[in-house]
């Protein structure tokens, strides 16, 4: 208790959070009141006008199939990321953690994605899958003279899409569970060898139940960056299409709040969608503290 910094003078301490609240205020909280109020407005940014009409840009979004395909490609797509992100880190990471000869290196060959920008990332896959010069579909045409047309069929596209966020996440997911599994009480397995467990029932009751923390912690963290951190793999390799119904097939919500607000300069309607994606993350939250009860972190 000696070593903590008392503040006797309240100004004193409101001054050293100053600088904080500062930025909180111009970056985050500023902008989310002025989103939220316009989403009340018909507003457009290229000729600053601004109409007031209450909750009615909400009533269309709700009332729109289109805006309702995109919530369902969204959960979709979320749902792929963040089951294929997890099986494919939890399967890696189990390999590249055994006692083998130059572990270190294909650790961080593995962990190499996730350094990368996600605007390069879409560059790489780009070029890799480009359907005249692209390096797969060379090699497919050499050895099965076929040549898929990638980001013209709706869904190849969204398969690349999708397996591009989970090759761009995969390192992260890698690194907590290297470290996870380098952790794990070393007497449990051994005791569950010597009692004649299989590896498939020693990992089946033994490590997943010991990894659901850091599985749970996951699970969230994937989920929010197949919702939020995806947008420039999106717009880089597909650019919200190719069409499929009533929208394009890869127009994710936030893609989709990207085309309103930058493309249509609707302003407001895409300040409406914003705010019920605000919603739909609060409720994410939610769930995750709820659910957050049930899991045993340890001693």
């Amino acid at each position: 208790m000696d070593n903590l910094a008392v503040f006797k003078n309240r100004w004193l301490a409101l001054l050293m959070l100053l600088p904080t609240l500062v930025v909180l205020g111009v970056f985050l909280y500023y902008p989310a009141l002025e989103t939220l109020r316009l989403s009340l407005y018909r507003a457009n940014f290229v000729f600053q006008t601004e109409t007031f009409v209450g909750l009615s840009q909400f009533r269309q979004l709700l009332t729109d199939p289109s805006y309702y395909q995109s919530l369902l490609q969204t959960v979709i797509f979320c749902a792929l990321v963040v089951a294929l992100g997890l099986a494919f880190g939890l399967s890696l990471a189990i390999l590249v953690n055994q006692p083998i000869r130059g572990a270190a290196v294909y650790r961080s060959l593995l962990l190499y994605p996730y350094a990368l920008s996600p605007a390069i990332a879409g560059t790489l896959w780009l070029f890799m899958f480009n359907p005249e010069v692209g390096l797969v579909n060379n090699i497919l045409r050499s050895l099965f003279g076929i040549a898929p047309r990638w980001l013209d069929n709706p869904i190849l596209a969204f398969g690349l899409v999708t397996f591009a966020a989970v090759w761009k996440n995969l390192g992260y997911n890698l690194a907590f569970y290297i470290a996870a599994l380098q952790n794990l009480p070393g007497e449990l397995l051994e005791a569950a060898a010597l009692d004649g467990a299989t590896p498939w029932q020693r990992f089946r009751h033994v490590i997943l139940p010991l990894l659901s923390p850091i599985t749970f912690f996951l699970i969230f963290v994937n989920l929010t960056y197949a919702i939020f951190d995806t947008f420039s793999l999106v717009d880089i390799l597909t650019a919200g299409g190719p069409t499929l119904g009533k929208t394009g097939i890869t127009t994710f919500l936030i893609y989709r709040v990207y085309q309103d607000g930058f493309q249509n300069f609707q302003t407001g309607f895409a300040a409406a969608q914003a705010i019920l994606m605000l919603a739909m993350v609060g409720a994410i939250t939610a769930l995750q503290f709820r659910a957050g009860r049930g899991i045993n972190y340890g001693a």
